[in-house]
C-alpha cells in the first residue's frame, strides 16, 4: 500500500544517512528512481495530489520487489508538474516547463554524485510526457558514465489493461476508471465516492489521444474545460478497489522486470 510518510520505506532516500546513500550508489548496478507527478484538479472525487501519490506508490512497489538484490533508492517525489491546461480548474499549482526541466536537472546532477549507475525518472502525469523526454536527453548527455532513463508508469498498462477494464476507450483518462480504481486501492480515504462523475473523452481528431495507456499520436493543446465540465474524462463509476489492487501488482509486475534489467545491464 501507499507509504504515508516519508521515509518510511527501506528504500527510500530520506531515511539514509548520507553514508548510506553513498554505499549504496556506489554498489554495482544502483540505480536511483525520482518519481514525478504534478498537482492539478482530477474532477470532484479525487484529490489534487492523484499523480503524484500514485507515481510514488508505483516507484515503492517496484523498489521493493527488487530491493533484496538490487542496490536502489527512491528520492521523496517531485511533486509539481506542467500543467497549464489545467489552469482552467482550481487547485492546480503548474511549473514553467523550462523551470521544471531545470529543476529536475539540478535534482540529477547533484544526486549522482553520489555515485550511481542508473536514474529512472518515473513519470505520473500526461502532461510531464514531453518534458521527461527532454530531461532524460539532457540529463543523459550531461552525465554520459550514468544510464539515463525515463518512463511515465501508466503506459506500462497498455500490456494488460485490456484484461481489467470495463470502460470503452476513453474510458480511463484523465481521472476515470484507471486512476479512480489506484486510488479506491491504495488512498479510500481520499476518494469522495458521492462525487464519482465523469465525462467521455471527445476527441475530434481521429489520430488524437483517446486514452492514458491508448495515446494517440497527435497533440493538441485545449484547456481542460474543453473536454470536461467536472475536470474529470473517462468512466470513474466503472471504478472498483480490486480493479485498482489488480493494476497496481501488475504494474509492479511490469517495474520489477524493467529494474532488473536495468541493474543487470549496469552491473
Amino acid at each position: 500500500m501507499a507509504s504515508q510518510h516519508i521515509g518510511t520505506a527501506r528504500s527510500d532516500w530520506a531515511s539514509k544517512t548520507y553514508e548510506e546513500v553513498e554505499s549504496v550508489a556506489d554498489a554495482d548496478g544502483s540505480i536511483l528512481i525520482v518519481p514525478i507527478g504534478s498537482v492539478e484538479q482530477h474532477g470532484h472525487h479525487l484529490p489534487v495530489a492523484t499523480d503524484t501519490i500514485l507515481v510514488d506508490a508505483v516507484a515503492h512497489l517496484a523498489a521493493e520487489r527488487v530491493e533484496a538484490d538490487v542496490p536502489l533508492l527512491v528520492t521523496p517525489p517531485f511533486w509539481s508538474g506542467f500543467s497549464p491546461h489545467h489552469m482552467s480548474f482550481g487547485g492546480t499549482i503548474t511549473l514553467d516547463f523550462d523551470a521544471m526541466l531545470e529543476a529536475i536537472e539540478n535534482v540529477a546532477a547533484s544526486a549522482l554524485k553520489n555515485g550511481f549507475d542508473a536514474l529512472l525518472l518515473l513519470n505520473g502525469h500526461g502532461g510531464n510526457r514531453s518534458l521527461i523526454s527532454a530531461a532524460t536527453s539532457t540529463i543523459g548527455e550531461e552525465h554520459d558514465d550514468v544510464e539515463v532513463l525515463g518512463l511515465t508508469y501508466f503506459s506500462l498498462a497498455a500490456r494488460f489493461v485490456a484484461e481489467i477494464r470495463e470502460s470503452e476507450l476513453g474510458g480511463m483518462a484523465h481521472g476515470g476508471e484507471f486512476e479512480t480504481s489506484l486510488m479506491q486501492h491504495l488512498r479510500p480515504d481520499l476518494v469522495k465516492e458521492d462525487r464519482i462523475e465523469g465525462s467521455m473523452l471527445d476527441e475530434p481528431y481521429e489520430l488524437g489521444i483517446r486514452d492514458l495507456v491508448e495515446g494517440g499520436p497527435l497533440a493538441v493543446y485545449r484547456e481542460f474545460e474543453e473536454y470536461s465540465h467536472t475536470g474529470a474524462i473517462g468512466a470513474p463509476e466503472l471504478a472498483t478497489p480490486e480493479k485498482g489492487e489488480e493494476i497496481y501488482e501488475r504494474l509492479g509486475d511490469e517495474m520489477e522486470r524493467l529494474l532488473r534489467e536495468v541493474h543487470e545491464r549496469n552491473a
